[in-house]
């Protein structure tokens, strides 16, 4: 016995995973059918399946013992028509003969028993055999396939119509969380729709009609950064975009105030940034200050390389990269698993954490083997450890810092990166020309304001005013005097000096760097970097010499680095100029030492003259007169 298949159809192959829960239905139905009429004897009902192993094996049983049950009766039914036995007539042999299969068609799942007593979903159905002959299925409990419906019993009845019950309330429950499903979704994409709509408008009323805000209305950050958009628009197309009966000056006191309100700036900080940087780029400037930089680590050389280094770190779960093309011993940390400043290689000294624009004026200052170099503001040690690094340890390097605190880090640096050709000192910078100099490079990182490392000290945009930015211009033109001072022209290597801060204010860089050049026998020379942008040689009112061109500044929203500015000087004379430091000039800081002495000459042109019109007689009187007092003032 087969059955023909069908391709386009496929037919189930047993009961369902949830027919197979369904266990001992048959036992239920026993108590209802008498004594006599309990049709033929039905198999002990399955025990308990508890794994998936099980059922598939029961199932194959099942399907085992029906088959051999279905052709055990035809057989009986055979060899009793054939002896024409009592108890069957003509009649009976109608539903012994195998009738053709019958799809029955029911509103929900029809419910049959298997031989193994479990409950199967759907109908089955049965195809004419190979040989042409049909017959019709009979169940275990006598009855036909085709009055199934008519039939069943009462708790067969109620099972089905259970079932449709559930299959139908199933169906809706379904219906319905896809409707609510799709609302939900056309809800969200009507939503996004009137965002994007809004912002839009938003746009374009921005673009269309910018309008100087009344002071009403409330300040929200929000509106304060499209304002500031806005306004920028306007003033880089001021002539066409400008409201009528508005000014320039207008516009830019507002943008000051956002940018103030939005950024936390002083007033003060804001129109010295608005000076050097024009707007789009002041806008970059000051989101750049916003993120921090990245952390580097400068190689160790006199320990290890950067190749062993790196992939030391990298098997401690350190993501890294080279640093860049410009530098052979930075490295760029990305992430890591383990705190950097606390490796293994950290404590050995193979590595110092130092930031990318620190690097920048050691190679501006390219120090040789066996020179005398002086650092004049060393603390904490990062640039003279890469300036010994790159002497291979020999010559003499001279740590000073004024700072004495500052002063422990640098030997505990030192000692960690196995520096050797290093003393340290702790001396005021302003007076080491007669402590010791001849040197043949000096290296002056000067104190600053700190407008380069605003992304470190957040403090700065509110705390520094004009006072601040001139206090330190003063010190630093006195501690770039004191550092040409202190370098030998005569060097047969070197004669330089490298200048450079954390600032990118004029007054502290370019100003103080015109000023050395008028002041000594200096001039500037390349620094030896490939990029970063060229010094002003104008600002605003004030003119500069032109080889500031050879300066260089760095931003952090260009050169995703610290702010810093890099000056070098070469000394070509050791003779200090008189005729300039006489001259006072505007640019400079007045010299109170300079403004006396004509004073004085006058005064002294005077008395000769006084003393020339008095006689003789009145002359010697005052001749005496001197000499009593003299021992009385010594």
């Amino acid at each position: 016995m087969g059955r023909k298949l069908d391709p386009t159809r496929k037919e189930k192959r047993g009961p369902g995973r949830k027919a197979r829960k369904q266990r001992g239905a048959e036992v239920e139905l026993a108590r209802f059918l008498p004594p006599g009429k309990s049709g033929p004897s039905r198999p002990a009902a399955a025990p308990r399946l508890t794994g998936p192993s099980d059922r598939r094996m029961s199932s194959h049983r099942a399907g085992d013992r029906q088959k051999e049950a279905l052709q055990s009766r035809e057989k009986e039914a055979a060899g009793q028509t054939a002896r024409g036995r009592s108890g069957f007539s003509d009649g009976n042999s109608k539903w012994l003969t195998p009738a053709k299969a019958k799809k029955i068609q029911s509103k929900g799942n029809h419910v049959e028993l298997s031989s193994d007593g479990e409950v199967e979903e759907g109908t089955w159905e049965m195809e004419e055999e190979e040989d042409g002959s049909s017959e019709e299925m009979v169940d275990d409990y006598g009855a036909s396939s085709s009055s199934e419906e008519e039939e069943l019993l009462p708790i067969e009845k109620a099972a089905l119509k259970q079932n449709e019950d559930d299959s139908e309330e199933e169906e809706e429950e379904e219906e319905a969380e896809e409707e609510e499903a799709a609302e939900a979704m056309s809800r969200q994409k009507i939503g996004q729709k009137k965002e994007e709509n809004a912002d839009l408008q938003l746009n374009l009323d921005i673009d269309e009609q910018f309008k100087l805000p009344t002071n009403e209305e409330p300040p929200d950050l929000h509106v304060i950064h499209q304002r500031i958009k806005g306004n920028l628009e306007v003033l880089q197309d001021f002539g066409v975009k400008r409201e009528e009966g508005r000014t320039r000056q207008e516009y830019l006191a507002l943008l000051r105030q956002d940018m103030a309100a939005y950024y936390s700036y002083s007033d003060f900080l804001l129109m010295k940034l608005m000076d050097i940087f024009p707007l789009p780029e002041l806008v970059n400037f000051l989101e750049a200050n916003e993120v921090p930089r990245p952390v580097t680590i400068r190689t160790n050389t006199l320990k290890t390389r950067r190749r062993d280094l790196a992939q030391a770190l990298i098997n401690r779960g350190v993501n890294l990269d080279p640093l860049g093309k410009w530098s052979k011993t930075g490295l760029v940390i990305y992430d890591s698993s383990v705190p950097i400043g606390a490796t293994p290689e950290y404590l050995a000294g193979h590595y110092m954490l130092q930031g990318a624009s620190s690097l920048l004026p050691v190679m501006a200052l390219a120090p040789q083997e066996n020179e005398r170099i002086l650092d004049m503001c060393c603390a904490p040690g990062g640039k003279t450890s890469y300036i010994a690094q790159l002497m291979k340890n020999t010559g003499m390097i001279l740590a000073n810092d004024s700072n004495a605190e500052r002063l422990r880090s640098v030997v505990g640096n030192l000692h960690r990166l196995g520096v050797t050709n290093a003393v340290v000192s702790n001396c005021d910078g302003r007076q080491f020309p007669k402590v010791l100099g001849g040197f043949d490079r000096v290296l002056l990182d000067a104190p600053c304001s700190g407008t380069g490392v605003i992304s470190k000290d957040p403090a700065v945009k509110t705390n520094k005013d004009e006072k601040d930015i001139l206090r330190c211009a003063h010190l630093q033109k006195e501690l770039i005097l004191s550092a040409i001072d202190s370098v030998n022209a005569a060097s047969e290597t070197g004669g330089y000096i490298v200048y450079c801060t954390c600032s990118i204010m004029v007054e502290e860089n370019e100003w103080v760097v015109d000023y050395a050049l008028k002041k000594r026998n200096v001039r500037l020379v390349a620094t030896g970097l490939d990029f970063g942008k060229e010094g002003f040689t104008r600002f605003k009112d004030r003119r500069f010499h032109p080889s500031l061109k050879s300066t260089r500044r760095f931003y952090p929203h260009t050169h995703n680095m610290d702010g810093f500015f890099i000056a070098k000087f070469k000394k070509f004379s050791n003779a200090i100029p008189q005729a300039q430091k006489e001259v006072a000039t505007p640019s400079a800081v007045p010299d109170t030492n300079t403004e006396p002495p004509p004073k004085k000459k006058k005064l002294e042109g005077s008395k000769a003259d006084k003393e020339q019109k008095l006689p003789q007689s009145a002359l010697k009187k005052k001749h005496s007169l001197k000499s009593q007092r003299r021992p009385v003032k010594a």
